[in-house]
């Protein structure tokens, strides 16, 4: 159980950086809020006085960058934990966690606030790599 203190370097970067992951989750469905408010655009025909759900282009962006971190945070906060468990090498280990943060904000800042590929692409295979051998690191050593 020691790889579940806060002792343990791995064990508090990922419980650190996995609360940053929530917040910039939960930031991003605010900025949606704010770009449908903008946009006078609704969700659903329930939302709207008129009934009609006006379609934008810039809200559909939010939407679709906070659908992809939801798509991948989660995922990434498993499998990071189960990863703490292998006792793996500190250093691999706080800086794979980092990285794939970093990666995830520059991902929505790519995505949803100024678009720009090959930039979006790249931080997401980034994210994809390092969720990736974390899980096949997890599923080598319980194997």
């Amino acid at each position: 159980m020691d790889n579940l203190s806060t002792v343990n370097p791995v064990f508090s970067t990922y419980v650190f950086y996995t609360a940053i992951l929530v917040i910039k989750t939960l930031l991003m469905a605010v900025l949606t809020v704010i770009h449908r408010v903008k946009n006078k655009s609704v969700a659903s025909i329930e939302d709207s006085p008129k009934g009609i759900v006006l379609f934008s282009k810039d809200v559909e962006r939010q939407r679709r960058a906070h659908l992809n971190d939801l798509e991948n945070i989660p995922i990434f906060i498993i499998v990071a934990f189960l990863y703490t468990l292998t006792s793996p090498t500190t250093f691999i280990a706080v800086n794979l966690i980092r990285l794939f943060t970093l990666s995830r904000i520059v991902h929505s800042f790519a995505y949803a606030i100024y678009p720009t590929q090959p930039t979006r692409g790249i931080v997401f295979g980034i994210g994809l790599l390092i969720t990736l051998y974390m899980s096949l690191h997890v599923a080598l050593f319980f194997f």
